[in-house]
């Protein structure tokens, strides 16, 4: 399809500042601390702080429970915001903080604590970094289209975002073994830095940010009307479960490869060279085949649709002769990254679409709630992949710290998170983007787009 908004396309309307801050204010700190959690959280849970795998599950599924009355409150509380500084960049002076504190916390090791102690402990420093992470990327992503009606200038900071994104996720994921050589063990130092840095970042983000684009709010309306709204639009619908599936598959590649390589490979002095192979292929997804792929593709949702169908095929293979050669596993593994992990960047595209499509629909700019749903989308699919993780090893009789003594049936379901479970996530998701709901309305958002910057000028 032919770009829809041809006279947008030929100004930028966003400083060089700001993109910047955008792409690693969120992408930045806090992903590092999210590459983290996706990649160690749930092996620190299990062998470190001693929490059964079954009780992990569990408190990942009653964080998410929270998430979906938590995401959609922020979203619209966010939309309601009218201060001096904007409706959106409020939020990035004291969060900021905040996540840097609870990161923090969340990675300390309770000593003196009995299971049920550290089990509460856990669940309420989880609980609570998915509230402020949520507090954080809900203003953030509904900033930007308030910014620019640019699709090329929107996809640029997105790619850009996602690149740092990859790059967080090389050295949180990669290397996170070799930092804690250097720190004796412990998360907490990594947490100080990657908090700093978040801080740094938003404050940048606030310092450069000019919201234009926004429609004037109506005064009165609950958050139960606003989703009525968006959910009375069966186009919602589609996105939401693109979100959420891009989400479970992104956070597998990364949670499911230290058990893999520990215990289905029984190579734990391998994992470092694996995370960096998967690292580099989301690095290289991001930061050099994202681009190509827009270009290709033209659009968001055809650019995903495409390299997730390529990503379901390459699970597959991985799937039944990965183990075989480390070879040809770390060969198929990078290729199948390569193909995938620019699903993360590309979602956001489909964010934009869906922002865009309202504004059309219904002359509102539901900005934060749409970017709530979005989150809770991606929250949930995250906690899904981890839940789902644990789940499926207490299933299968997984026994903590037992590397080479794996009952079959635990390796067999250690190789089916990591391969098997992605390959249905990325057909299932190629499969939906085949009939993409907003795609028809393309023309007309691109008339409203033009008609709101002439406004504006």
């Amino acid at each position: 399809m032919e770009e829809h908004n041809t006279k947008l396309q030929e100004q930028n309307e966003c400083s060089k500042a700001f993109k910047w801050f955008h792409a690693t204010s969120l992408n930045g700190g806090p992903q590092l601390i999210a590459a983290t959690i996706n990649s160690y959280f749930a092996i620190f849970l299990t062998d470190q702080v001693g929490i059964p795998a079954g009780i992990a599950s569990t408190i990942l599924l009653i964080a998410s429970a929270w998430d979906a009355i938590n995401d959609p409150i922020m979203g619209t509380i966010a939309d309601r915001t009218q201060t001096k500084y904007g409706r959106y960049r409020p939020y990035f002076r004291v969060f900021p903080v905040l996540l840097a504190i609870v990161g923090v916390l969340l990675f300390l090791n309770p000593q003196g604590l009995s299971q049920t102690g550290k089990t509460v402990y856990i669940a309420v420093f989880y609980v609570l970094y998915g509230m402020v992470f949520t507090v954080l990327t809900m203003p953030q992503m509904a900033v930007l289209p308030a910014c620019t009606k640019s699709d090329r200038e929107r996809n640029s900071i997105i790619a850009l975002g996602g690149a740092v994104t990859a790059i967080a996720y090389v050295i949180a994921s990669s290397f996170t073994t070799n930092f804690l050589q250097w720190t004796g063990g412990s998360y907490v130092p990594l947490m100080v830095v990657y908090g700093l840095l978040t801080i740094v970042c938003f404050w940048g983000l606030f310092a450069t940010t000019k919201e234009k684009y926004l429609k004037p709010f109506t005064k009165g309306t609950s958050v139960f009307v606003d989703l009525k709204k968006l959910f009375r639009h069966g186009e919602i619908y589609p996105v939401m479960l693109a979100w959420c599936l891009v989400a479970v598959g992104y956070a597998l590649m990364f949670s499911s490869s230290v058990y893999y390589v520990m215990y289905y490979l029984t190579r734990p002095d391998l994992i470092t060279t694996y995370m960096l192979i998967i690292s580099m292929g989301a690095l290289i997804s991001m930061m050099v085949l994202l681009p190509i792929a827009l270009r290709i593709f033209k659009t968001g949702h055809k650019a995903l649709m495409y390299t997730q169908a390529i990503a379901a095929v390459l699970y597959c293979v991985a799937f039944f002769v990965g183990g075989k050669s480390l070879i040809v596993l770390y060969v198929i593994s990078f290729l199948a990254t390569c193909s995938s992990a620019m699903s993360m960047a590309l979602v956001n595209v489909l964010l934009n679409d869906t922002i865009d499509f309202v504004q059309l629909k219904d002359g509102i700019s539901l900005n934060g709630t749409i970017s709530a749903l979005r989150g809770f989308a991606g929250k949930l699919g995250q906690t899904i992949a981890s839940s789902g993780i644990l789940a499926v090893l207490a299933a299968t009789g997984y026994v903590a710290g037992a590397i080479g003594q794996q009952p079959d049936s635990a390796l067999f379901g250690i190789n089916l998170v990591r391969f098997g479970v992605p390959a249905a996530v990325s057909l299932i998701l190629a499969l939906l983007l085949k009939f993409y709901p907003i795609e028809k309305h393309y023309p007309a958002i691109a008339k409203m787009k033009e008609a709101m910057k002439a406004n504006e000028e």
